[in-house]
């Protein structure tokens, strides 16, 4: 008798610890600690079962409650993740991303390569990207950036220019409508405006970004590494602020899939002769009579091309 007893005893005790689950949203992580939102709106801090932490900012979780904490017991599945992956790790930005909102400025002078690589890594995950430029004041630089720009323009990126530091509500307007209830993960490289931005749609970040820091770092006055902020008080729309990078590693890629993420190469490959064309230097190539050179216009700029190049050499060459 005391082996069913013991059977139902512990069949009891599953359904006791299933039943205690609650539904909760990451907002913050920092190393081994995230700061999950019950939708009731309440913040706690959570610790993953395991050595290994699986939750990130964006993340659906399942968590236990702890006496003051609590315990991630299970991340729900994901409908996209965001990251970037080099030689040596992978770095995962957030998950379930409506967009990708990479912002640029006219000064100091964007790098097209790094905004091709983001533009890629969201393409790859499924995440619509729009491209803000920042600085429209400065006339002559944003003049000069926007040309550059015309590319993307034409590839029907949503190209947005602001002037976050002059312009104020006129620009808040236009990104909340741009970003209005939708998840949007905030890239941008230092001095293109960012911390900007984000207290610009979200007033009082700064401060309430210290309080998570000093939440999840015992009272150090360290920065989380990605934040959720809620935009409106209707919780419909959120703003991820994500760490700055020099580096954008893309070795999650295929070399041949490559094509099929930039939308200007992607539009004339179908034309090639040979279905495992480079677009690199094959006869009946479709791809290369349409770049543009210093005789004759085309609808791939030579700098788009360039990058196009340099990216599949890099992505062949860590696969041996």
């Amino acid at each position: 008798m005391a082996k069913p007893h013991g059977g139902r005893a512990a069949a009891a005790g599953a359904a006791t610890a299933a039943g205690s689950l609650r539904d909760g949203l990451v907002v913050a992580s920092h190393g081994r600690h995230c700061l999950v939102e019950t939708p009731e709106g309440r913040r706690l801090i959570c610790h993953p079962r395991g050595k290994k932490s699986q939750a990130l900012v964006g993340d659906r979780v399942q968590w236990q409650a702890s006496e003051d904490e609590g315990t991630i017991e299970k991340v729900l599945p994901r409908k996209n993740l965001f990251y970037r992956q080099d030689e040596i790790r992978t770095k995962s930005f957030a998950a379930n991303l409506d967009c990708v909102l990479v912002l640029v400025a006219a000064e100091p002078e964007f790098s097209e390569t790094q905004l091709t690589r983001a533009l890629i890594a969201a393409a790859a995950a499924g995440i619509t990207p729009v491209i803000a430029l920042n600085k429209s004041d400065l006339v002559v630089p944003f003049e000069r950036a926007w040309g550059r720009l015309a590319p993307y323009r034409r590839m029907h990126y949503g190209v947005l220019p602001l002037s976050l530091k002059a312009s104020g509500e006129v620009d808040r307007a236009a990104l909340v409508a741009l970003i209005a209830g939708k998840v949007t993960l905030v890239l941008g490289p230092s001095g293109a405006g960012k911390s900007t931005l984000i207290n610009l749609l979200v007033p009082g970040a700064t401060v309430l970004t210290g309080e998570i820091s000093q939440a999840l770092n015992s009272g150090k006055h360290t920065t989380t590494s990605t934040t959720w902020y809620w935009v409106d008080e209707a919780r419909s729309t959120a703003l991820i602020d994500s760490p700055g990078f020099q580096e954008f590693g893309l070795n999650h890629i295929e070399p041949m899939q490559l094509a099929q993420l930039m939308p200007d190469i992607a539009e004339h490959a179908g034309d090639c002769k040979f279905y495992n064309c480079t677009h690199l230097h094959e006869p009946g190539c479709g791809v290369i009579p349409n770049v543009e050179t210093p005789e004759r216009p085309g609808p791939i700029s030579a700098s788009r091309y360039r990058i196009y190049g340099e990216l599949f050499a890099e992505l062949s060459q860590t696969r041996y």
